[in-house]
């Protein structure tokens, strides 16, 4: 049974939307500020006429995900690139991101070694899959196809889908 105080010292991600080409400076702000924030980039190689070149890549422009109490949800609107949080439709209240899908994504972002894309579109649900090799190795997920392409999903609630495209013969289903 939790309490009033509980609340309010209790994190939960939630996801703050950021003027445009702010969203890295937002991050090390709230950084230095002590808060914990996800922003997912993934670095990929750009090729010009003349040169190749490594460059971070957002995967959802203008948004950071942020994991905070309710004194630091305040804080974090303090900061003039923030506009506001992601509110559902006929709601006022920021909208939680589960703790362990934000871990998923968090992983998927951050280990694969292919590019990862993020659609706000509903896809089609798949078979519940765990990737049995790789650098993915141990994530949970839905098996579909895109464009004939076997890809991973991680489901985000209310935000999306997160996929990776990965060959069928790196996953397991699961039950």
């Amino acid at each position: 049974m939790s309490n009033d105080s509980d609340k309010k010292t209790e994190r939960r991600w939630l996801a703050a939307y950021v003027r445009m080409h702010h969203e890295k400076k937002v991050r090390d702000r709230l950084g230095e500020m002590g808060i914990t924030t996800f922003l997912p980039v993934q670095t990929v190689v750009r090729q010009w006429s003349d040169r190749k070149k490594k460059v971070d890549r957002l995967l959802i422009p203008m948004m950071i995900f942020v994991y905070v109490n309710r004194a630091e949800q305040l804080q974090v609107l303090q900061l003039p690139p923030v506009i506001r949080y992601m509110v559902l439709r006929g709601e006022h209240v920021p909208a939680i991101i589960p703790d362990a899908q934000m871990e998923a994504f968090r992983f998927m972002v951050d280990l694969s070694e292919t590019p990862v894309h993020f659609d706000c579109c509903d896809l089609q649900p798949g078979e519940q899959v765990q990737v049995v090799r790789g650098p993915l190795k141990g994530l949970t997920g839905e098996l579909i196809t895109i464009d004939g392409k076997s890809s991973i999903v991680i489901r985000i609630d209310r935000l999306g889908c997160a996929a990776v495209e990965m060959s069928a013969t790196m996953v397991e289903r699961i039950g």
